[in-house]
């Protein structure tokens, strides 16, 4: 069976306007993971003080990210809530270091409030990466709507605090489709055109739950828009291979590559050289 389906890795989507830069989506693009929080599920409390920071982000670009994800929270299972407060306290700083050191870099900044998303883009930010779809504030896609960025949308069933109790669906795959279709109506409703959708791996799902996701991914490409997959060390790759975070790069690799010959537009990667690398090789499959 050839998992290479017509307009999956080569996308027919070409490119997305962000904050006056363009991004194409001509092949997949790497998303480079930066955590600023103390206890994320596989880099947490790496990278605290300006200097790790700005090597980390250095790193990320010269190994060939196109994007730098900044979060300042950890959203793993049964993670406890940040204030508003807090995460500023540990973002704002730091944002303006970032984008002094790399003025061409594309930033993301993975947070739910609206708040900290103004706040972010004020300081360079090129687009929102919202885990909850504008669950958690009820004002993220009005803000969206006047900062005019691109906004990715994730699936998420429950919370971080409860996502992992017991996650149940009738059918995943179509249940995540009904969801986008709605909230994307919602979107578009405010005149927010630039959407990028996150299925959720790993959040409010099982792993039998996030392998039919990613059998099934091509089914997402009905909305025409760009796909965004994060499966980078986690639990649906260390259960099966009864392995922790630590040791999960070569399954995180794997299950990337099945992810993009099935339609991934973005990857979102703690090993940046080794995502860059796997598109490198798939793209010479396409001759």
């Amino acid at each position: 069976m050839n998992l290479i389906h017509k307009n999956t890795f080569f996308s027919s989507m070409k490119s997305m306007q962000c904050n006056g830069k363009l991004i194409s989506f001509n092949k997949p693009l790497v998303m480079g993971i930066l955590n600023l929080t103390p206890d994320s599920f596989y880099d947490g409390g790496r990278y605290t003080n300006t200097k790790d920071i700005v090597a980390h982000v250095n790193n990320m670009l010269n190994d060939g990210a196109d994007i730098i994800d900044i979060g300042a929270v950890t959203t793993k299972p049964n993670s406890g809530k940040v204030s508003v407060t807090e995460e500023m306290k540990r973002l704002e700083g730091h944002l303006k270091i970032i984008r002094k050191e790399f003025p061409n870099a594309l930033l993301s900044i993975d947070t739910f409030y609206s708040e900290i998303a103004k706040m972010a883009v004020d300081n360079g930010v090129n687009i929102i990466n919202d885990i909850s779809g504008g669950a958690f504030d009820k004002e993220m896609f009005k803000t969206v709507a006047q900062l005019k960025i691109p906004y990715i949308l994730m699936h998420i069933q429950g919370t971080p605090q409860n996502m992992q109790n017991n996650p149940h669906y009738d059918n995943v795959v179509s249940e995540i489709i009904t969801y986008f279709n709605h909230k994307i109506n919602q979107l578009r409703e405010l005149d927010i055109q630039d959407i990028i959708i996150d299925p959720g791996f790993g959040f409010g799902k099982t792993v039998e739950h996030n392998f039919e996701l990613l059998d099934n991914l091509t089914m997402f490409s009905i909305f025409n828009l760009p796909i965004l997959v994060g499966v980078s060390r986690k639990s649906m790759i260390c259960k099966v291979l009864g392995v922790n975070p630590d040791k999960a790069l070569n399954g995180t690799t794997v299950i990337q590559t099945v992810a993009m010959l099935k339609g991934a537009n973005i990857i979102r990667v703690h090993d940046v050289k080794e995502a860059v690398e796997s598109i490198q090789l798939l793209s010479n499959l396409q001759h």
